[in-house]
């Protein structure tokens, strides 16, 4: 019996790698239990993964818990990529306060095949089973689904918390929102599962598959959670709808900027969620990698996944190029504006009259910024020249001008309205001579120059009075 054990690693090792990330494991027991009996039958575990194709693209947020049944498939288990097109078009009800709109089998079938290609830039193909639910779902007789539904009560459906939560409120749950958990969970059956893996948001479907398969004779699946993956803005869940997502067809210049724009506390749980880097190594790189070369390195990681190393060189090296060293390509559009009290409020100074030929004393207000915004300085106000050391203020004659970003950047065409623009600003996707902006008002001293940033678009912007 011992050859069959070298086929995999020792447990323990097994057990670190795949709790790396994971929210919660029900129960850990039994996992090592499956793991100890996998490595001494030589037969690796069935890991489960379903999906239903509700959207064509995936986000890094999607990628979370496809990344964990890659590291079962690091391990030697077999990796199942169940797509759902069956239940996709019952509509998962998690999370949702109404019922979700059914998808046409038309669309389903159009996102299966996006999302086979685009899972596969993080498993193997070679090794990795893809699945459909409709192969079982579709010959089901009316009998079999009544014989299914009495495995289940109505009580033990409502105690899910959405459900719970609906009918309190009295809104309406229909019939086949309260099947979707039953559907859900007899995949397990279907595929034999030793695992089930999931984001948090999908436990309750989870634990049905593990009851379910007790119900028909099987041992009970495994379940493993991962969390939720916090968007750009470092506090909602990652979404396109929200604004703060990078999609994982993006190209590399725009990933890799996206990625340098998270925060410092926000990029160690993107290694911990997003990369294979081990948890002893992260904690070395806490004490030991200065923060940004440790985000450069992220930023390499993703866009090598998904593109190619050399497309993740090229990107580190242009982002580089234009918001680090300060360089501007050649072909920069330039635009030349004059302040205006629509950028921002100027007076003229009576007692601050200068003599010669200083005729005129323009003063700007100073524009308080809150002190918990991560870009705000305790001097009250945030000043990009202060920041970048451009326009020194000691060898020309300059003004101090509190200039409303939103409406600047309309001004100059990086975006369509101030709506647009205060919504990239939150998405980090703004920068100013280089630097991340947050803030609706900066400090700029005038006549002067500054570079304005959103995303790959840019501006070379000549301030006059």
């Amino acid at each position: 019996m011992s050859l069959p054990m070298l086929n995999f690693a020792p447990v323990d090792e097994q057990l670190t790698y795949l709790k790396k990330g994971a929210a919660e494991i029900i129960r850990e027991a039994d996992l090592r239990a499956k793991l100890e009996k996998s490595r001494a039958t030589g037969k690796p575990l069935r890991v489960k993964l379903g999906m239903d194709p509700t959207a064509p693209d995936l986000h890094l947020g999607h990628t979370v818990v496809l990344r964990k049944l890659k590291h079962f498939q690091d391990l030697g288990h077999t990796a199942i990529f169940l797509i759902g097109d069956y239940t996709g078009m019952i509509g998962d009800p998690s999370g949702r306060s109404v019922t979700r709109p059914p998808l046409s089998r038309e669309q389903i079938e159009r996102n299966a095949e996006t999302y086979k290609a685009q899972v596969f830039k993080i498993l193997d193909p070679e090794k990795t089973v893809v699945d459909f639910n409709r192969r079982w779902f579709g010959p089901m007789s009316s009998d079999d689904f009544v014989r299914l539904a009495a495995k289940y009560t109505v009580s033990q459906l409502l105690e899910r918390e959405d459900f719970h939560k609906r009918f309190q409120e009295e809104k309406p749950i229909s019939v086949h929102e309260l099947l979707y958990p039953l559907v859900q969970g007899y995949d397990s059956v279907a595929l034999e599962a030793d695992v089930e893996l999931g984001g948090t948001d999908q436990k309750f479907n989870l634990l049905v598959g593990r009851e379910l398969q007790r119900a028909y004779g099987q041992d009970s699946q495994v379940v493993l959670t991962t969390p939720i993956l916090e968007g750009l803005d470092g506090v909602q869940k990652m979404s396109k709808s929200l604004g703060n997502a990078i999609g994982i067809h993006e190209t590399p210049l725009e990933m890799y900027g996206k990625i340098m724009s998270i925060s410092d506390e926000m990029m160690w749980r993107y290694y911990e969620l997003l990369t294979d880097v081990q948890v002893a190594e992260i904690e070395k790189m806490k004490r030991e990698t200065h923060p940004m070369q440790a985000k450069k390195d992220l930023a390499r990681r993703i866009v090598a996944d998904f593109h190619s190393a050399d497309a993740a060189t090229k990107a580190g090296e242009d982002w580089a190029k234009q918001f680090q060293k300060d360089e501007v390509p050649d072909d920069v559009e330039e635009v030349r504006i004059e302040l205006t009290p629509d950028i921002a409020k100027q007076f003229v100074d009576p007692g601050l009259s200068p003599v010669g030929d200083e005729a005129l004393s323009v003063r700007f207000e100073k524009v308080k910024v809150s002190t918990s915004d991560a870009d705000a300085f305790s001097m009250a106000y945030f000043d990009v020249d202060f920041r970048s050391g451009l326009n020194d203020p000691i060898t020309r004659k300059l003004f101090p001008a509190a200039l409303r970003l939103d409406k600047l950047l309309v001004q100059v065409g990086l975006a369509s309205s101030a709506s647009e623009a205060a919504r990239k600003r939150k998405e980090r996707a703004v920068r100013i001579n280089g630097l991340v902006v947050t803030v609706s008002q900066i400090v700029k001293r005038v006549p002067g120059e500054l570079v304005a940033s959103v995303g790959r678009k840019q501006r070379r912007v000549t301030i006059v009075l």
